[in-house]
């Protein structure tokens, strides 16, 4: 069956524990605004090479709806980024000699448009990671207990503090690539996000130009996952990494 390029993509840029599972799986059941998933991470860690026409064809064909939209969500960081561009550079919607990470980036994506989610406390951020981590409960949905799992020792402030700078210099990234295209994003922000979940799902299919007067937007299919012991870590930690300090930010 022949198949047609999207007329409309979109990309989802993210760091862990903002919300992008969430957004994706209320994007991808309106039927309407594509099927974003981590495309690209597939393809590096297991998909043979081809070539590059086909691989562009069969990246539109996973991520598109019938209505013609596409979407993808990644996390910065590399070298995947690099490997992606260089993979982009192939492609032969790239015009000759297009080195401009942002625009090549556009052109392997048709009519594109880019979502940036973020989460303004980066402390519950680092912390909901690596408890993530360290239960393997990275989701609940609605209608699952909590994973019982025993973490009287798990607590590590190197790890967190580790994953406090890594977010940040992901986002970091982002901001850089966007500075390069001269790019203006839809940014959404975790902490607006849970508490206005289906004026932020309208205001994305909005951004992206679909007719939702009609459309009924699904609850959430998935609940936080932070609980006593989350927010017993969040404040160990603020503690910890403010050790010594004169003027605390907390």
């Amino acid at each position: 069956m022949s198949f047609m390029k999207p007329k409309l993509s979109y990309t989802i840029w993210f760091t862990q524990r903002t919300g992008s599972t969430l957004l994706c799986q209320a994007l991808e059941a309106t039927g309407i605004a594509g099927v974003p998933n981590e495309w690209f991470w597939h393809w590096l860690r297991e998909q043979p090479r081809e070539d590059p026409a086909g691989l562009q064809l069969r990246l539109w064909q996973g991520g598109s709806t019938s209505n013609g939209v596409f979407g993808v969500k990644h996390s910065f960081h590399e070298p995947l980024f690099s490997q992606l561009i260089e993979l982009f550079q192939e492609f032969p919607t790239r015009p000759p000699q297009e080195n401009n990470r942002a625009r090549v980036w556009e052109c392997a994506l048709p009519n594109h448009r880019h979502i940036f989610m973020t989460r303004h406390n980066k402390v519950r951020l680092a912390v909901s990671w690596w408890k993530a981590i360290k239960t393997q409960g990275w989701h609940r949905r609605s209608d699952e207990l909590p994973k019982v799992v025993d973490l009287s020792n798990a607590y590590d402030f190197e790890a967190i503090h580790h994953l406090y700078d890594e977010c940040s210099m992901r986002e970091a990234g982002i901001q850089d690539f966007f500075a390069e295209g001269n790019i203006i994003p839809l940014t959404l922000v975790y902490e607006d996000f849970i508490q206005e979940y289906e004026k932020t799902v309208r205001k994305v299919l909005a951004f992206l130009e679909l007719d939702t007067i009609e459309l009924d937007i699904p609850s959430p299919a998935l609940v936080p996952t932070a609980d006593e012991i989350s927010e017993e870590w969040v404040q160990r930690f603020r503690e910890d990494l403010q050790k010594g300090w004169r003027n605390r930010g907390w």
